[in-house]
């Protein structure tokens, strides 16, 4: 997978590009709101396999010694999404990246406490 940055090196503006195999697609990753230490919201363009525009936004809620992570992501299926996500299990096909990306967010936090 080749994978590119571009614009401001962080925060609002920021962004990640990668092009790879059938697996990966094509696609790139902006982040258009940043508000340490309450949310994060990024937009993913999808160029291949299968185009598309979505919102992801991450809220951080402090709980205890915690924080709570919600991860949510929303888009616009035109007719041919509709039709796929009539015969897909969503939760199957990308539940256990959200789960991965989740459990990942939290290896790292936790690394960084130390």
């Amino acid at each position: 997978m080749k994978s590119t940055f571009e614009g401001a090196s962080a925060g609002v503006g920021a962004s990640y590009a990668w092009v790879g195999n059938n697996a990966v697609g094509s696609g790139k990753m902006t982040i258009t709101e940043s508000r340490p230490p309450e949310q994060l919201g990024l937009k993913l363009e999808f160029y291949k396999p299968m185009a598309g525009v979505s919102q992801a936004t991450f809220t951080f809620q402090p709980e205890g010694g915690q924080t709570r992570v919600t991860w949510s992501m929303t888009g616009v299926n035109n007719y041919v999404g509709k039709i796929f996500c009539l015969f897909m299990n969503m939760d199957k096909m990308v539940g256990g990246q959200f789960a991965e990306g989740l459990a990942s967010l939290k290896a790292n936090a936790e690394a960084g406490k130390k």
